[in-house]
């Protein structure tokens, strides 16, 4: 399968939008990987409407209302690693989840954020 310049821009702005952490799958590995990297990260990530700061602050708030504490701790990280969040940025968008998605969806994402951080600040990856 010869590789498409839309999946060939996804896999660059993903590269971008997490930080080099999450690996590109070659073309054709994955049906679903191929059609995120066309759609989302080619099309979505790279609208000029709303900032990827913006963008990432959106994810965030939608990935812990679902409770998805391994997602949250990638988009975290790569916001840190991206300069687009600071730490006390993070801490206060988990303020601001708690008030909407709920204390107890938020509650449950305070030790990966804090592991995130503090890796973060070390110089260093968390640990799962």
């Amino acid at each position: 399968m010869a590789e498409s310049e839309r999946r060939r821009r996804g896999a660059e702005v993903m590269k971008k939008v997490y930080a080099g952490d999450v690996a590109v799958p070659p073309p054709g590995a994955s049906a679903f990987v191929d059609l995120m990297l066309e759609q989302v990260f080619a099309e979505v990530w790279t609208r000029e409407a709303l900032p990827v700061r913006d963008r990432r602050l959106l994810l965030l708030g939608i990935i812990a209302a679902l409770g998805e504490k391994d997602t949250f701790q990638i988009q975290v990280r790569a916001a840190l690693k991206n300069g687009e969040l600071t730490p006390a940025q993070v801490r206060e968008a988990l303020i601001m989840i708690a008030s909407y998605a709920g204390y107890p969806r938020a509650a449950g994402l305070i030790g990966v954020t804090e592991q995130t951080i503090a890796a973060f600040e070390k110089g260093a990856s968390p640990e799962k």
